[in-house]
């Protein structure tokens, strides 16, 4: 399946980044790279597993501090903004964890409630429960409001971390892994999610993986990142049209045609 088209509005980076660099002791993750993510693209960072994906997307969303480089999210420089502003504009991000992130303790309702209560001060009740059903219905598990995240199938709770992501109506969409540890079939309805919600929500996004049917199926432009820089950028078509060792390999392992 290939991707559909999307609005991207290329003369609009909501997020720059120029001279990135990440160290954890002697080990260099990110090795000073530039990155552009344009208004409603979905932007595919692939690449080996322990190459700084995931690094990338945490600085991105603060949850890591870089070495080094400008990192410009929705107008503002990170490094250079206060805890206060940084908060601020987490909840103009969206952040789908690997792992789901749920919580155990909570029905699937009062989990995509929390985030509202947390941030909305002064939402109503009628406002919550619309919320809650309109996320839902975005994701297709409507009927699984009152049941536990160990109810639910590793694809439920993916679809479910999604919705609790999309409930404050991000502007940008950051995925990190979405389809690890999913059957095939599964992977594809999550693939087509990701694309659904590009579309509904006019998100900006940009998903980390290793997974090269979810890099064709959800990208309108592919970064390889090899060696802690990007070492090739274009569709998926001009990214592996390449003898190169280091990129060939991914494709011929998935035998996509």
């Amino acid at each position: 399946m290939d991707k559909p088209k999307a609005p991207i509005d290329y003369n609009n980076a909501v997020i720059t980044i120029k001279g990135l660099e990440k160290s954890f002791d002697d080990y260099d993750v990110l090795r000073g790279i530039d990155l552009e993510l344009y208004q409603g693209e979905n932007l595919v960072v692939l690449g080996r597993s322990g190459t700084g994906k995931s690094v990338l997307i945490k600085i991105i969303s603060g949850l890591l501090h870089s070495d080094k480089g400008v990192i410009t999210v929705l107008g503002q420089d990170i490094n250079k903004i206060s805890d206060k502003e940084m908060q601020e504009l987490r909840i103009r991000i969206g952040f789908s964890f690997q792992n789901s992130a749920l919580y155990d303790s909570m029905t699937v309702r009062q989990n995509l409630e929390f985030p509202l209560v947390r941030n909305r001060k002064g939402i109503t009740r009628k406002e919550i429960d619309d919320a809650v059903e309109s996320v839902l219905d975005a994701v297709g598990l409507s009927q699984t409001i009152n049941q536990m995240p160990s109810e639910l199938s590793g694809g439920q709770r993916k679809r479910i971390g999604i919705a609790r992501t999309l409930i404050l109506n991000p502007e940008i969409m950051l995925y990190d892994e979405p389809t690890a540890g999913l059957d095939p079939i599964t992977c594809i309805e999550i693939n087509e999610l990701i694309n659904e919600v590009q579309q509904k929500y006019k998100t900006s996004s940009i998903i980390i993986t290793h997974d090269m049917t979810c890099a064709k199926q959800t990208g309108d432009r592919i970064a390889m990142l090899l060696d802690g820089q990007f070492q090739r950028e274009g569709t998926f078509d001009e990214v592996f049209d390449t003898m190169d060792e280091r990129v060939k390999p991914f494709f011929d392992y998935n035998f996509i045609q």
